[in-house]
C-alpha cells in the first residue's frame, strides 16, 4: 500500500477523523446496506483479510481510477452541487471502496459521487477501504451501491436490478424475465413451486429484493420491466433523469417519431404536466372528418397505381388482385 507521509500531528488529526467516520470495513460500524451487499458477494467475515484491507486509509485521488464498466451513467447536477458543498464543510464522511490494480493504482468500486466531488474541490487525497475483489464481485457491489442512490431514475434502477439478478442466477436477462413471469403465473394460480431448481432461484431473487428494499419482485415485473420497451428516444431522456416515467409512458403513445421528439423537447423545455401532454396529443390527433377522407384517398391512389403499373398483366399479381377485388365487392353487398 502506497500510504501518504504526514507529520505525526496530521496523522493524529486524520486518525481522529477516521474514528468519527462510519467505516465501511468495520463489522460493528458498517453501514447496514453496504455490509449486506458485501455479505452477498462473500467478501465480509473473511479471515483472510490483510491489515490493509481491514482499516481505513488515505489515497491520492490520482491513484484512483474509474472502472471501465461503471453501472452509473448520469448524475444530477443539483445533487452533485449539494454534495460538493457538504464535503467542503464536513469532509468525506464515508470512505470510498476501492480494489488494488496490478499497476499499483486502485479501481473505484463504490463512491463515485464522492470521488468526483473531491476532484471538483481539488482534494489531493480521500479516505478509502481496500478490498481484493474480482471483476464480477466488484461489479455486483457497484450495482448494489448504485441502487441505494436517492436520485436513481427508474430506468437505471430496472437495468441495474436486471443485471444483478442475471449475475446472481448465472443466466441471461431474458431467462430472469421468464422466471419472474413463471412465478407470477404460479402465484395467480395459487400453486406451489415444485421444481427444486426454480425454488432455489426464487429464494435468491427474494433475498436480493429484500436487500435492495426499493421494489418487490412483482412490482418490478409489472411496473419496471415494461419501461425497457419504451421507444429509444423516450428511454434516453428518461435514463438521463430529464423526464419522469409517468410522463414518458404517455409520450410513448405517440407513434410518429418526429412528433414524439418534438413533444419530448417541448415537455422538458416547458416542464409540461401530464395533463398538458395529453392535451397536446389530443390537439394533434386527426379529427373524425379528416379520418373519413383518409380511406377514400388511399383507395383512389391505389386504383391509379394499379392502372399505371398494369399489375393485372402479371399472372400472380392478377390472381391476388382478383381475390382482393372479390373481398371488396363482398363488403359492398
Amino acid at each position: 500500500m502506497n500510504l501518504i507521509k504526514r507529520s505525526p500531528e496530521k496523522w493524529q488529526d486524520r486518525f481522529n477523523m477516521a474514528k468519527r467516520r462510519l467505516s465501511m470495513a468495520d463489522e460493528m460500524e458498517f453501514p447496514n446496506k453496504t455490509k449486506q451487499f458485501l455479505d452477498l458477494v462473500g467478501v465480509t467475515n473473511n479471515p483472510q483479510l490483510t491489515e490493509n484491507e481491514s482499516t481505513e486509509q488515505f489515497l491520492l485521488t490520482t491513484q484512483i481510477h474509474l472502472a471501465a464498466h461503471q453501472p452509473r451513467r448520469y448524475f444530477s447536477t443539483q445533487a452533485m452541487e449539494s454534495l460538493v458543498v457538504s464535503i467542503q464543510e464536513h469532509g468525506i464522511l464515508q470512505p470510498l471502496l476501492v480494489r488494488p490494480l496490478e499497476s499499483g493504482n486502485y479501481e473505484l468500486i463504490a463512491g463515485e459521487r464522492r470521488y468526483r466531488a473531491a476532484q471538483t474541490l481539488g482534494m489531493e487525497e480521500v479516505p478509502v477501504i481496500v478490498r481484493n475483489l474480482n471483476d464480477q464481485d466488484a461489479f455486483q457491489v457497484a450495482l448494489l451501491e448504485n441502487l441505494q442512490r436517492e436520485d436513481l431514475n427508474p430506468v437505471e434502477e430496472t437495468e441495474a436490478i436486471l443485471q444483478l439478478l442475471s449475475i446472481r442466477l448465472e443466466c441471461s436477462q431474458g431467462e430472469v424475465i421468464s422466471l419472474l413471469n413463471h412465478i407470477s403465473n404460479l402465484q395467480k394460480q395459487k400453486a406451489e413451486i415444485t421444481n427444486n431448481v426454480v425454488r432455489s432461484q426464487w429464494e435468491i431473487v427474494e433475498h436480493i429484493f429484500r436487500i435492495i428494499g426499493r421494489v418487490t419482485p412483482d412490482s418490478f415485473r409489472s411496473h419496471r420491466l415494461p419501461l425497457l420497451n419504451l421507444p429509444k428516444d423516450v428511454l434516453e431522456f428518461l435514463r438521463q433523469g430529464q423526464l419522469e416515467y409517468t410522463k414518458a409512458r404517455v409520450i410513448a403513445q405517440l407513434k410518429d417519431e418526429d412528433q414524439r421528439h418534438e413533444l419530448l423537447a417541448k415537455t422538458i423545455e416547458e416542464n409540461l404536466s401530464i395533463r398538458d401532454i395529453r392535451s397536446y396529443l389530443q390537439s394533434i390527433k386527426p379529427t373524425k372528418s379528416s379520418q373519413h377522407l383518409v380511406l377514400p384517398n388511399r383507395m383512389k391512389e391505389a386504383y391509379q397505381r394499379v392502372k399505371q403499373t398494369k399489375a393485372w398483366e402479371d399472372p400472380k399479381k392478377a390472381k391476388t388482385l382478383e381475390k382482393l377485388l372479390g373481398q371488396i365487392e363482398a363488403l359492398l353487398e
